[in-house]
């Protein structure tokens, strides 16, 4: 009986990361909530973590049906873009005082398959070039690369890099990183399709240009997240370093979050790299399915910002995090 009850919770609760639900479109007139959080409910005047500084936090919700899922992050001073893994993308400015204005909605032009199940449009991943605007979008099951014209206008190129052809179609282009330099960064979720114990490294690409341009150009190498975690998304610091976030789920602790930086000149043709440890996401701090990343500038500081993806159940959020790096 108690064997049964496991399986029960197990089925009930595991996470849905690639799973065939039917997506939806958002409401124009979508109505979002802004609610504070602390980074530590037990001791609310904490602020550190580890090589962090917890600045604000909120919990953003909505009864639109086609909110949240949001696996990807754009920001640039108080404007944000978050892309959910079913195709959807969601436009605000931050104001002052915490809440949201110029809010926008949509959902991507083309894509890899015309329905309207997850494995059709499951965009896992986003990249912008802030000079001209254009936006890159990894899809999983087909590991492909997308090119969008600025504002998701429409789709200006696609490939499906040679790299990327084995990588395991539920667990592809999970983080891309669009570097200064004009590269890319690609980095595969997992080896195998069930990874509580997948321990290998992760398959990882370098283009040395727009993948959509010349997919060939570059070289394969391999990230190891810390033991037990998958990468889930990256950014380029202000000083070139790689910051990887990095996601683990346990029946007993949910979900718990790393966060690593790699050194730039790690990543090497055939290297295998792995990033040191800055910061730790569990229970009694702020933990939930953190999949999207993102890096502003404030001053001299460099700023992250963290965002969930709620996989639209009613035990997860959608948290949107500001941190100060201070290492």
């Amino acid at each position: 009986m108690r064997l049964l009850l496991s399986v029960l919770l197990l089925l009930f609760f595991v996470p849905t990361f690639a799973g065939t639900e039917r997506l939806a479109l958002y409401d124009s007139h979508v109505k979002i909530v802004v609610t504070p959080v602390v980074l530590d409910s037990s001791a609310p005047a904490r602020h550190r973590l580890g090589g962090l500084t917890y600045l604000s936090g909120w919990v953003l919700s909505s009864w639109d049906p086609a909110f949240g899922g949001f696996s990807s992050m754009a920001v640039a001073g108080d404007r944000f873009l978050l892309l959910s893994d079913g195709g959807n993308y969601l436009r605000f400015r931050m104001t002052p005082r915490h809440t949201l204005a110029d809010v926008s909605v949509g959902a991507l032009p083309g894509g890899p398959a015309a329905g309207w199940d997850k494995h059709d449009r499951d965009s896992e991943s986003l990249a912008v070039d802030p000079a001209s605007g254009r936006l890159w979008v990894g899809f999983e099951q087909v590991n492909a690369i997308y090119r969008y014209a600025p504002g998701f206008a429409a789709v200006e190129a696609e490939v499906r890099p040679p790299a990327m052809a084995d990588w395991q179609p539920d667990y592809g282009p999970e983080s891309m990183v669009r570097l200064r330099s004009g590269g890319f960064i690609v980095i595969a979720e997992r080896t195998t399709r069930f990874g509580g114990g997948d321990l290998a490294p992760r398959p990882a690409v370098f283009f040395a240009g727009d993948p959509t341009r010349d997919p060939r150009a570059g070289f394969t190498f391999r990230y190891r997240p810390p033991s037990g975690f998958s990468p889930t998304d990256a950014v380029e610091l202000a000083d070139g370093r790689i910051a990887v976030l990095n996601r683990r789920w346990k029946l007993r602790e949910g979900f718990t979050a790393a966060l690593t930086i790699v050194d730039r000149a790690a990543i090497r043709r055939g290297a295998e790299v792995a990033g040191r440890e800055v910061a730790r996401f569990a229970a009694p701090v702020l933990h939930d399915n953190f999949e999207a990343l993102a890096t502003t500038r404030e001053g001299g500081a460099t700023i992250l910002w963290i965002a969930s993806d709620d996989n639209q159940q009613w035990w997860e959020r959608s948290l949107l995090l500001k941190f100060r790096l201070e290492e």
